[in-house]
């Protein structure tokens, strides 16, 4: 298991080779890549700062990536979510996960991104033209999680 909290860019290509490379048991890699978007809630976004609690986030993002362990076949699983001044176009997170058949990836891989939205402690800040605003949680993600609560 990979986690990682940081201010370079990842590589998609590299970190998917890597999830797999040297292992013949592995038969899907699904991944998700987050990106910082012009607009929000009806406003342009010049650009985001995205600020954590450097420790607590690790540990946060670990214990998602068990639960999803517990819940399907992940052989092995990625992590990757950046943080500082990010600007439109670039990339925010990463989500890979190994397992021996696809419908393990892709559940384990939603589930991980959709916990990751609601339980890690990361905070956001857009800079539009009326100014900077804290980006509130949003109903669409906690709805997103309540779909696992089974």
């Amino acid at each position: 298991m990979k986690i990682s909290v940081q201010s370079e860019d990842f590589d998609l290509g590299a970190e998917c080779a890597a999830i797999s490379r040297g292992r013949k048991d592995i038969g899907a890699v699904a991944s998700f890549v987050g990106l910082v978007r012009d607009a929000n809630d009806g406003a342009g976004v010049a650009r985001m700062t995205l600020e954590h609690y450097a420790g607590m986030t690790e540990k946060s993002l670990a214990e998602i990536v068990e639960e999803a362990r517990g819940r399907w076949e992940v052989m092995d699983a990625t992590v990757i979510h950046r943080v500082g001044e990010l600007q439109p176009g670039d990339n925010i997170v990463l989500v890979v996960v190994a397992s021996a058949h696809r419908g393990d990836a892709f559940a384990a891989c939603e589930f991980i991104m959709d916990f990751l939205k609601t339980r890690a402690p990361f905070w956001k800040k857009e800079e539009t033209p009326e100014g900077g605003r804290w980006v509130d949680a949003r109903e669409s993600d906690d709805r997103a999680a309540e779909k696992w609560k089974e």
